[in-house]
């Protein structure tokens, strides 16, 4: 199909050069240069938004393809816009960027940072009318981004070695971008991020929309998450009891008791065990009560009840216990053997503003942002598709947890309705057959996130938004992403 030879197209430069060792993963180097290739091609290529090439691509820009000769950024953009992207409703594209092919390398004149080589591999799809993802190529490429009047911008490019392939057996578990798009615009959800967990590895990030009007959502969009700071906790502790640090079952008061309940008998009984299935008597914010105080409402143990208060009061005892603030503790624990270099309890002079998905009201109203500087065990935790990505694998991988450990954790401590019951940490669906899923969400103001993952298949989905009511795009996704077993949770659910 010579009419789409820019299909396979991928920015690069060769440069007899020879580069520092590549930068680390974790550097600021490595998530800016990844940042502006998901805004270049997520946000750009995949979209045929031509603004983003506009923005991006400096006055200089030159395009050596090892098939098609040169071209100069006036060529190259007529070239997209009247090839790939001259009929979009009858032709879509798409490219995937190999994550782990990525190589980053800083470029300096006389210590001073001047611009960044990126080399990797990467996949391009087509999808024509009433037609199936049928056509793939993919290409080794070399990015050269210079600094120019303090903006990073994609400077040289080589596009080489390309390799065709049909397609027409397989199908991308990304084949419905536009489709997406569409639901967002029609159901204003500023910012929506998935991932795919298949074979027990994540296999796919994708982020969609906008961070603000005109700025395109990168591929590593921080979001807050909410409640889904819940399993982070939960699994710090179980990491203590797997490790024989910590007692699911000694009463928390040995470390700590909150002074608004030390009277009352219930917290000689309150135990770690009670709190990670919710079954402690908390309300879910001591703020509800009149009093705004903190009260046991029923004996531990006795029934469900959802609460993050249990949260916050094993934070104080592990804290107590371990002179260790909880983001110590799971950055020892989860953060650093994961890699999750995005992800933290709290705000930070670290974290990356101009990245944050600012949440949303449903009339679209921004909420002013609360910058929280202290962790809360079950509230506000702040993290990436990706980061949250790797945390779920590491738990439906058993990382980190012995046998007994994971066996309780996915185990019914306590039915929260029918077909549902909480283990510890998670939620659990009971999907027949003997297949589950372990399940958590979050909501708050401007936040709709949730979370599956099926230790059996090892499969697994995570959908962040930044809008009140983003639930309302579930059903679509858990359907088209999970097939049969999202239709069962949806029934659970609708029961």
């Amino acid at each position: 199909m010579a009419k789409y030879i820019l299909l396979s197209f991928i920015f690069t430069i060769t440069f007899i050069v020879k580069p520092q060792a590549q930068v680390a993963k974790n550097s600021d180097l490595y998530k800016i240069i990844l940042s502006k290739d998901s805004l270049l091609f997520n946000a750009g290529f995949n979209t045929c938004d031509i603004s983003q090439f506009e923005n991006l691509l400096s006055e200089k820009f030159e395009f050596f393809h090892d098939k098609d000769g040169i071209s100069d950024k006036k060529k190259f953009l007529n070239d997209l816009q009247n090839g790939l992207c001259g009929n979009p409703s009858n032709y879509q594209a798409r490219r995937e960027l190999l994550p782990k092919s990525t190589e980053i390398y800083a470029l300096y004149n006389k210590g001073n940072l001047y611009g960044a080589i990126q080399g990797g591999v990467h996949q391009f799809f087509e999808k024509q009318l009433n037609k199936p993802e049928q056509f793939g190529s993919s290409a080794r490429f070399t990015h050269v981004w210079f600094i120019e009047n303090g903006e990073w911008k994609l400077t040289k490019s080589l596009s080489y070695e390309h390799q065709v392939k049909h397609l027409s057996s397989s199908k991308s578990i990304f084949d419905n971008d536009k489709e997406i798009e569409k639901c967002l615009a029609e159901n204003k959800v500023p910012t929506l991020g998935i991932g795919v967990i298949k074979n027990g590895k994540l296999q796919q990030v994708r982020v969609f929309g906008e961070l603000k009007k005109g700025t395109a959502a990168p591929y590593n969009t921080i979001f807050n998450v909410a409640s889904l700071t819940k399993p982070i906790t939960a699994m710090v502790t179980l990491k203590l009891v797997s490790l024989g640090k910590w007692n699911l079952d000694e009463p928390i008061h040995i470390y700590w008791t909150d002074p608004d309940v030390s009277k009352d008998p219930n917290s000689k009984l309150l135990t770690t065990r009670h709190i990670l299935s919710h079954q402690t008597g908390f309300t879910n914010w001591r703020g509800n009560n009149k009093d705004g105080k903190l009260h046991f409402e029923f004996t531990p143990g006795a029934k469900y009840q959802y609460s993050g208060e249990g949260f916050e009061y094993l934070r104080k005892a592990l804290e107590v216990k371990f002179h260790k603030s909880l983001n110590q503790l799971a950055s020892e624990l989860i953060f650093t053997p994961l890699q999750m270099t995005d992800t933290k309890y709290f705000w930070d002079n670290k974290t990356d503003s101009l990245r944050f998905a600012t949440g949303y009201n449903n009339k679209g109203i921004a909420y002013e942002t609360e910058k929280n500087k202290t962790a809360n065990g079950a509230d506000n935790l702040l993290t990436t598709i990706e980061d949250y990505g790797k945390f779920l694998t590491s738990v439906m991988n058993r990382e980190g947890l012995t046998q007994k450990v994971f066996d309780d954790m996915t185990a019914n401590q306590v039915e929260t309705k029918n077909g549902k019951h909480f283990g510890l940490g998670f939620e659990i669906y009971d999907l027949g057959n003997g297949e589950y899923a372990l399940s958590h969400g979050g909501a708050d103001k401007g936040v709709q996130t949730i979370v599956f993952i099926f230790p059996k298949t090892k499969q697994g989905l995570l959908i962040f938004t930044n809008v009140d009511d983003g639930y309302k795009i579930y059903e679509k996704l858990l359907t088209h992403y999970l097939g049969e077993n999202g239709q069962k949770i949806i029934d659970i659910e609708t029961k």
